[in-house]
């Protein structure tokens, strides 16, 4: 789909790649941006940026309710982008299930209320687009890193499934795949890891550029970043290698 036409909506719009994707959009000629976010305040100095075309809107994706009322607030909607996540570092057997809980609620299923909210909008307004930001965690169950990889993993597959559905309304649905990104999450996450190593991490205005292209290109598979590729690169070659590609990142 072409952004100089669209108008968008991003989850997740108060930092990282959501933030860098609202002004990305913005650069490309977006009609207009709902940023939303849980808190509105967070989103201020983003809005300030461009009060005519950014439009705050407060959403918390686990709370049905509240993903109604932004369905309603937001009518105009032609490019959904699910970027808000939660991570839960820890050992599956050992970490508060109420922590896995929230990760899996946050990942997959509160995406799921967008999605069936967002869905009809877009279509009531000639179809368009929804990129769903996954991770190549989708790719292996990294054991410190709790529930994340299984949200992950299951937010691709309900990409899949959803792309099957929507393609007959005019809505191309696509499933990006970030590596490391310079984000608080990745903050928080390498807080708990052992190390990184040599992995490159790419900022979250490189990797927003590559998800608006991957868009506008019609890419059901988007990796926007170079440890993503060589990912992607390893899934054609030697599937299995992916997994010790990032359990080696424990």
């Amino acid at each position: 789909m072409r952004i100089n036409e669209a108008v968008a909506l991003v989850t997740g719009a108060n930092r990282g790649i959501g933030r860098a994707l609202v002004t990305e959009f913005l650069s490309r000629g977006a009609v207009r941006v709902h940023a939303a976010a849980r808190d509105p305040r967070t989103l201020e100095p983003l809005v300030a940026e461009a009060p005519d075309r950014i439009v705050p809107l407060t959403l918390d994706i686990t709370d049905p309710a509240a993903v109604t009322a932004a369905a309603e607030a937001a009518p105009d909607v032609t490019l959904l982008v699910n970027n808000a996540g939660r991570h839960g570092m820890g050992h599956l057997l050992e970490m508060d299930l109420t922590d896995v809980e929230a990760v899996m609620r946050t990942n997959w299923l509160g995406t799921l209320h967008v999605l069936r909210a967002f869905a009809p909008v877009v279509e009531r307004n000639g179809g368009g687009a929804v990129a769903n930001i996954v991770s190549v965690g989708a790719f292996a169950g990294t054991p410190a890193m709790g529930a994340y990889p299984a949200s992950k993993a299951a937010l691709a597959l309900l990409t899949q499934a959803v792309r099957v559905d929507l393609a007959p309304r005019g809505i191309t649905v696509h499933a990006v795949f970030p590596g490391p990104v310079e984000t608080d999450m990745l903050r928080y996450a390498t807080g708990h890891l052992k190390s990184l190593g040599d992995v490159p991490t790419a900022s979250a205005a490189d990797a927003a550029r590559a998800i608006a292209d991957g868009v506008e290109a019609g890419d059901e598979e988007i990796f926007p970043d170079p440890f993503a590729r060589q990912v992607q690169e390893c899934l054609r070659t030697d599937p299995k290698g992916v997994e010790r590609l990032l359990l080696s990142r424990d």
